[in-house]
């Protein structure tokens, strides 16, 4: 079968027996990076040195169905560098492929940035939503910023330390200054931080740059206090004063968390003085 093994994500004495089992058993492990599974096994005083392939995001879809082959024969155990393989990782691919063959899939259940910073953060937990990486590009990130706007679950992101100050910048302009935020940094691990605060304060802290790795946890938009012809209204007016109707829309879905679409919608029908969609 395919084993999907939970790994640290920074400290070692989180590393379950089964985990250990396991690794210690192995005939085959797919890694996300094989130094880091030597590592790890080296650091668990494991001796057993099984087959090591290597599976990263730029051959998971070719090694697919490689491992799906071997799995009908031994034990495939899939590892990423940290955390749960296929969230964020390698993994979903092989996954999909051992399904459509067959082939069963177990999983070794354990650490989780993810839900570590999720259950730190003093944020809602009963619903949420995680969003894995924010995109690189500020446009495009931005964007994704606007297509959350009305999102009232609680949002989990990752993001790299050198992005994080514009990426928090980018959050405040879009989903409002005072939106809820924390960025849980270095969980489990030395010098474990977890800041809270909104999102402008949030951004002004990070100006002075950040280490390690991040996991960014937000805060759901508030219940909508305005009707929608109240937000198709004030989209026109600032539409009127100069604005992009897209950039209207955009601005006024973050003050009152009504979506984005709809107001755009709207106000764009009411222009040409048709019915709304």
């Amino acid at each position: 079968m395919i084993i999907l093994a939970a790994t640290p994500i920074g400290n070692l004495g989180d590393a379950s027996s089964r985990l250990r089992e396991a690794l210690a058993e192995a005939s085959v492990i797919a890694a996300e990076d094989t130094r880091t599974t030597t590592r790890l096994l080296r650091s668990l005083g494991i001796a057993n040195r099984p087959r090591l392939i290597a599976l990263h995001e730029h051959n998971e879809a070719e090694r697919a169905a490689e491992l799906v082959e071997l799995a009908r024969d031994t034990d495939v155990l899939v590892l990423s560098d940290a955390g749960m393989p296929a969230i964020s990782d390698p993994g979903y691919a092989v996954v999909t492929a051992a399904v459509a063959a067959g082939v069963e899939v177990s999983a070794l259940p354990g650490p989780s940035a993810v839900l570590t910073a999720l259950a730190v953060s003093g944020l809602p937990t009963d619903r949420f939503a995680f969003e894995g990486f924010l995109p690189r590009k500020a446009g495009d990130r931005r964007k994704a910023f606007e297509s959350l706007a009305a999102e009232r679950r609680t949002m989990v992101f990752f993001e790299s330390p050198h992005r994080l100050a514009e990426s928090l910048r980018d959050l405040a302009a879009i989903l409002g200054a005072d939106r809820r935020v924390v960025v849980a940094r270095e969980l489990t691990k030395l010098y474990e931080e977890v800041r809270r605060g909104t999102a402008a304060e949030l951004a002004e802290w990070a100006e002075g740059g950040v280490k390690g790795e991040l996991v960014i946890v937000v805060a759901g938009a508030a219940a909508a206090s305005a009707s929608l012809d109240d937000g198709i209204g004030r989209v026109l007016e600032l539409v009127a004063e100069g604005k992009r109707l897209r950039d209207a829309a955009a601005e006024v879905s973050s003050i009152t968390g009504l979506s984005r679409r709809a107001l755009y919608e709207g106000a764009l029908a009411a222009k040409h003085g048709t019915a709304r969609p």
